[in-house]
C-alpha cells in the first residue's frame, strides 16, 4: 500500500470516527437564519439590513419576534414552515427577518415585548400598526389555528400606504 493511500485512508477513518462522535453526542449542525421558519426563503441577518432591503427592493419588511423555548412560537413556526401559500409568498414578496431578541426600534413593540409576534414595515420604514390579528391583549401574536388571518394580513402588507 503507498503512502499517500495510507494517508487517505487515515484521513477517512478519521473523519468518519469524528463524524460518528458528533451524531452520538447528539451535536446539531449550525442553524441557518430561517431558525426552522422556511428554508426557502432568503432571510435577512438584522433588522436595520432589513429596513435598507425594505427600501431598496421596494418590498415590506416582516418581522417574526420569536423564542426558541417558546411552545407558542415553535407551534406558529410548524405551521409557518409547512403552509406552502404563506412560503411562497414570503419568499417572493417580502424582505424576511425573523428575530430572538428585542430591536432598539420600540416601534416594533407598539402594544409590549412578547412572542411570537409578526409586525410589517412597508418600504418607506413605516411600521404598519394597521395589520394585527385578532388578540386585543397582544395584537400582533398569531397562532397555529391564525395562518388564514397571517396570510390575509400579508396580502394587506403588499398593499403600500
Amino acid at each position: 500500500m503507498s503512502p499517500s493511500m495510507l494517508t487517505l485512508l487515515l484521513f477517512v477513518f478519521s473523519l468518519s470516527s469524528n463524524l460518528a462522535m458528533a451524531v452520538k453526542k447528539g451535536i446539531q449542525t449550525p442553524q441557518t437564519l430561517s431558525r426552522g421558519w422556511g428554508d426557502d426563503i432568503t432571510w435577512i441577518q438584522t433588522y436595520e439590513e432589513g429596513l435598507y432591503n425594505a427600501k431598496k427592493r421596494n418590498k415590506p419588511l416582516m418581522v417574526i419576534h420569536h423564542l426558541e423555548d417558546c411552545q407558542y412560537c415553535q407551534a406558529l413556526k410548524k405551521v409557518f414552515s409547512e403552509n406552502d401559500e404563506v412560503q411562497q409568498l414570503a419568499k417572493e414578496k417580502f424582505i424576511m427577518l425573523n428575530l430572538m431578541h428585542e430591536t432598539s426600534d420600540n416601534n416594533l413593540s407598539p402594544d409590549g415585548q412578547y412572542v411570537p409576534r409578526i409586525m410589517f414595515i412597508d418600504p418607506s420604514l413605516t411600521v404598519r400598526t394597521d395589520i394585527t390579528g385578532i388578540y386585543s391583549n397582544r395584537q400582533y401574536t398569531y397562532e397555529p389555528e391564525d395562518i388564514p388571518l397571517l396570510l390575509e394580513n400579508m396580502k394587506k402588507a403588499l398593499i403600500l400606504v
